[in-house]
């Protein structure tokens, strides 16, 4: 399944309140971490009228909860929250018992898990960076133009 393409400028006020009133957040204010300006929804593709969802702080182990941000376009007018929300419990296991993948959304997200959803951009960037490599330690070094 394809990654939602849909994304929103963060409303950085709304956030910056919604971190520090975590009750294993940052902190105060010096402490909250930069914030990205824009944010892509981390879904996998949906109906238009649901939510769009991204993860604002992923908060320490002995929280449990990390905090995501949601957004709808309704009425011409985008409405956001924030929430708290446990991690998604779901394991997919490949070739070992022992280890696995987490999904990366949260609990009882809508649709596939995250290792269900391919971002066609994120995996053109990684080949290009993996070819990168690849060129350097075989000793051809130079940089495409």
């Amino acid at each position: 399944m394809l990654q939602c393409t849909a994304f929103t400028e963060l409303p950085e006020m709304g956030a910056r309140v919604a971190l520090m009133g975590l009750e294993d957040g940052p902190g105060a204010a010096p402490e909250v971490p930069g914030l990205d300006e824009f944010l892509l929804c981390e879904l996998g593709e949906h109906d238009e009228g649901d939510e769009h969802a991204a993860q604002l702080w992923s908060a320490s182990a002995r929280a449990g909860r990390d905090l995501w941000v949601f957004w709808t376009d309704a009425d011409q007018c985008r409405k956001f929250r924030f929430t708290e929300l446990f991690p998604c419990p779901a394991v997919i296991r490949r070739l070992s018992v022992r280890e696995g993948d987490a999904c990366v959304l949260y609990d009882r997200h809508p649709a596939a898990h995250s290792w269900d959803v391919t971002d066609p951009l994120a995996d053109l960037m990684a080949e290009r960076i993996r070819e990168e490599v690849r060129r350097d330690r075989d000793g051809g070094g130079g940089r495409r133009p």
